[in-house]
């Protein structure tokens, strides 16, 4: 079983913010597979279906970013997974518009979210892919930037960009994460 976790904030203020792209490609991911994110379980909208071939659990953490790790230790806890078998799939700003990066480890960087789950969860040992938001514009909070929605144009990008974070998780699934680096890194 695998456990995707997409990071957002819930509610209809924030969902077509940058900072919900993770949401946005989980999104994604339940529409490609059919799958309804639909109970509310682990401090997060859940669903269950299959991918590749295998059981997953696409997880939207309500707790609001910035207590991520809260909800995702939960699911964890609750199916007892192999922390390779988390894929937690966030917002980056030090990437342009329309790139991903795929990573089986590392830190949470400037990003909340993660440092909640890599403080909840005590290892910073799990499988990520970050989805580029672009750099925050001069001279404006970073904070504004990230709860703003994208131009126009930016959306046409990230609607590309979905599709290939989620062709990501499901190369991470049935082929692994190394397949995963390679063809989309």
């Amino acid at each position: 079983m695998y456990i995707i976790a997409g990071l957002g904030n819930p509610g209809p203020r924030y969902e077509f913010t940058r900072h919900n792209t993770g949401f946005l490609a989980v999104d994604y991911l339940a529409q490609k597979h059919r799958i309804k994110i639909n109970r509310a379980k682990y401090k997060a909208l859940v669903g269950e279906g299959m991918i590749g071939g295998e059981k997953v659990l696409l997880m939207k953490p309500q707790t609001y970013m910035n207590l991520s790790g809260n909800s995702v230790k939960d699911a964890l806890d609750g199916n007892r997974i192999s922390l390779q078998n988390l894929i937690v799939i966030y917002d980056d700003m030090d990437l342009e518009v329309g790139r991903i990066r795929i990573k089986p480890k590392g830190g949470a960087g400037t990003h909340n979210g993660m440092k909640s789950i890599i403080y909840q969860l005590e290892t910073e040992e799990f499988p990520r892919i970050r989805i580029g938001i672009g750099e925050c514009p001069h001279g404006i909070d970073a904070a504004e930037y990230v709860l703003g929605e994208f131009t126009l144009e930016e959306q046409e990008v990230i609607a590309k960009t979905l599709e290939k974070a989620a062709n990501a998780v499901e190369t991470i699934i049935v082929e692994g994460i190394d397949a995963a680096m390679n063809k989309y890194n």
